[in-house]
């Protein structure tokens, strides 16, 4: 019974377009929600539940490409390890070097400097 449920959870696609203040409000009340836990399997059951495989796939590539910038590996070496584009890394450290970078933060509030 679950796998059909399952099934039409997956037919039903939820569409925000980004200018949409739904998008906004339902990204800050769920980091309100994750801020609150320090149970990591919760938070990584959540992420399960909430996303795709593939999408699974692109934060964990996403995350490891900030890491890997906070790392100060040069993009070439980012680009064979990871295998993304120039682009997206470029991207990624145009965000990382902003004096209030939300990457650096992160990793400042949780010591991992």
């Amino acid at each position: 019974m679950h796998g059909i449920y399952y099934l039409l959870l997956l037919m039903y696609t939820i569409s925000m377009e980004i200018a949409d203040p739904r998008v906004q409000e339902n990204i800050t009340e769920m980091a309100c929600f994750l801020a609150k836990t320090k149970d990591e399997k919760l938070i990584n059951d959540f992420l399960h539940c909430l996303l795709t495989p593939s999408e699974i796939a692109d934060i964990a590539g996403r995350w490891a490409l900030v890491k890997a910038i906070k790392e100060k590996k040069t993009q070439r070496e980012i680009a064979r390890s990871l295998g993304i584009s120039l682009c997206k890394i470029t991207r990624g450290s145009r965000e990382y070097k902003k004096p209030d970078s939300a990457f650096r933060k992160i990793f400042n509030d949780t010591g991992d400097k």
